[in-house]
Order: C-alpha cells, then structure tokens, then sequence
C-alpha cells in the first residue's frame, strides 16, 4: 500500500512539471508585459500629470461653482479623473447628501480600476515563487535517484532544470513585486487627490449646512 501511495504521488509530481515550466514562462511573459505596461503609464500619463492640487482647489474656490467645469477642463489632471469630476459636476443640482453618495461611489469606481490594474502584478509576484518552488523539487527527486544509479548526466540535467525555474520564478515575482509598489504608491496619490478635488467641489455646488 505505502509503495502504491509513493508510486502515484511520483507520477503525479512528475506529472505537473511541464504544466509548472509552463506557467513559470507565462508568468515571465507577464511580468515583461507588465514593465511596458508602466512604461507607457510613466511617459503616457505620469509625466503629463504635473497638477499642483492645493493650487487647483485654492483657483476652484475663487471661481465659484460657476467655473468649476473651466478649471477642472484646464486643469493637469488625469482624464479619467476629469470624466469622474465631470459626472460630479454634472449632478450639482442634486441635494447634498446624493452628491456625497455619488461622490463615495465614483471614489469606489477608481479604486476598483486601480486594485483590478494591480491585482495582476501582485498575483505574479504570488505565484512566482510557489512555482519556482515547485519546479526546483520536481526534478529532484529523479535526480537524487539517478545519483544513487550512478547517472551523473540525469542527476545535472535535473539540477540545471531546478536552478532555472528558481531563477524564473523569483525574478517573474520581483519584478511584479517592484511593479505592485510603484503603482500603489501613485494610486494612493492619485486617490487622495480625487478625493481632496471632490470635496471642494460639493463644498462649492452644496454646502454642508450642517457646519
């Protein structure tokens, strides 16, 4: 019984080593994508957001809600900042606690975007090692075997193919983890920014007459 129980789960290790070497290239492939990916996001939009936002509430303030539409228009902001100011500005005859509704749920909007955007990295970053892991122990137990045959071509053959799917998945995982920092680090700016603009907006369009 312990002989059958050992053969079946040899076959089945063995079994996923090409669908690991497989999803190691794929993950490689994705986190090469995901640099030109940020690349164009960086020379695409980054450089392009040159927004002074203290600034841009202090000229949204002065204008009054009249020009608010002008300033945002004007402003360095993202366009998909601008589209979600835009329907913003566009309820303003609503009442104020349904602006601050739409408000949460246009915030809600980007967020979703921005954690869909790096939900990919981060899943790389994952994975990487767990399937490098796996590619590093697969081989090794044919090899340890071919050792004790005395087959010293099987036994560096087997090695070579663990060492290279450790170096595949730990560089797949640290580039997508370098990926992930970056962009949450700019994400985070640029929602604490969206939020900062919306609240002078409903601060302008509805007052809180609570206050």
């Amino acid at each position: 019984m312990k002989a059958y129980l050992s053969s079946t789960l040899h076959v089945i290790g063995q079994t996923i080593l090409m669908p690991c070497l497989i999803v190691l290239i794929a993950l490689i492939i994705v986190a090469l994508w995901q640099v030109g990916d940020i690349l164009v996001e960086t020379f695409k939009e980054r450089k392009k957001m040159k927004e002074d936002v203290p600034k841009l509430l202090r000229k949204i303030h002065h204008g009054g809600k009249e020009h608010i539409r002008e300033t945002i228009e004007g402003s360095m902001l993202l366009n998909r900042q601008k589209q979600a100011l835009f329907e913003l500005i566009d309820s303003k005859d609503m009442a104020r606690p349904s602006l601050e509704a739409l408000a949460e749920r246009l915030l809600a909007t980007e967020q979703e975007k921005y954690e869909k955007t790096i939900s990919i990295t981060d899943l790389v970053a994952k994975l990487g090692p767990m399937f490098g892991l796996l590619g590093t122990l697969i081989p090794l137990g044919p090899g340890i075997v071919a050792l004790g045959k005395g087959d010293t071509a099987f036994l560096a053959s087997s090695i070579g193919i663990a060492f290279d799917t450790t170096i595949a998945g730990m560089l797949g995982a640290s580039i997508a983890l370098v990926i992930s920092s970056i962009r949450k680090r700019w994400y985070n700016g640029y929602m604490v920014s969206l939020e900062s603009i919306m609240e002078c907006i409903l601060e302008e369009v509805a007052p809180d007459v609570r206050k």
